[in-house]
């Protein structure tokens, strides 16, 4: 068996699942990049892939991901698991997605190169099902990083195979979305994408920013915490980049130097560091 998941932190998940569950046993493979943001334009091409690369290298400079890039080659991790599947015939593949964007469009990106081995690629969406935090109350998570070891044991009763029809199906909706490039992509429910404009999470930014100087780490942390659609932290830094560029935004500190050192404030505040309160 073989399960694929698109974060780290999934993967730190179905970890601590499988040393509880012994039928789980298998390797686990990670898909790196996130497909819900960046330009997708001939996403499977030399060229498009060179692209999303430059567009990531844009994304992530100054970032502490930086150096990350060059180590991410989904493209060969793909190539790798196909030489898996010819070579060992009776393997499975479960794809693990939460109901995010993120899980979904990698979904799309990767479920489109394995039409071949349908019947031998599993599904398991979490989607709208709920679950028990450690709290012991029901919640419904969209990453599966949220879900405690112990109830993935209920999740793997979701396996299901892959379709021949969503074989069919799902890839044309990739190719939409591909053919659309809009760089944020939106999930608005079930498997079903919309792109959305750049400045899509800008507002999420903006919500949490004063007049007084705050630390951008401090920052970052907040606007993830509070976003209801969630994205990355190098993104968002690199969108706080933008608005600084254009006058939304203004900052003391270098990016070259060290995110910890900048500070963030809107235009014409006071040089008076705030303090940002985390709210439930």
């Amino acid at each position: 068996m073989i399960h694929i998941v698109f974060e780290q932190s999934n993967v730190e998940a179905l970890k601590k699942a499988i040393g509880l569950d012994e039928t789980l046993q298998g390797d686990i493979i990670e898909i790196r990049d996130d497909f819900a943001v960046g330009p997708l334009t001939a996403i499977y091409e030399t060229e498009g892939y060179q692209q999303r690369r430059d567009w990531w290298k844009m994304v992530l400079e100054f970032s502490p991901d930086a150096d990350q890039l060059d180590i991410v080659d989904d493209a060969l991790t793909v190539y790798q698991l196909l030489k898996r599947l010819d070579a060992e015939t009776d393997e499975q593949v479960w794809i693990w997605m939460g109901q995010n964007a993120h899980d979904v469009c990698s979904y799309y990106w990767l479920m489109s190169q394995l039409k071949e081995y349908q019947g031998r690629i599993q599904v398991l969406y979490l989607n709208n099902l709920p679950f028990i935090n450690e709290k012991g109350s029901l919640f419904y998570p969209t990453s599966l990083s949220e879900i405690q070891p112990k109830e993935f044991l209920k999740a793997k009763k979701l396996a299901r195979p892959i379709t021949l029809s969503e074989f069919e199906v799902d890839p044309d909706e990739w190719k939409k979305l591909c053919d659309e490039n809009a760089l944020i992509r939106f999930l608005e429910g079930g498997k079903k994408l919309v792109g959305k404009e750049l400045d899509y999470y800008d507002r999420d930014i903006l919500t949490i920013v004063n007049f007084g100087p705050q630390k951008l780490l401090k920052l970052l942390s907040t606007a993830l915490h509070k976003m209801k659609v969630k994205t990355g932290d190098a993104f968002l830094a690199w969108r706080i980049r933008e608005m600084i560029l254009e006058g939304k935004l203004e900052m003391v500190g270098e990016w070259s130097k060290n995110w910890k050192d900048i500070t963030i404030k809107l235009p014409g505040g006071t040089g008076e560091m705030i303090e940002i309160a985390e709210t439930e």
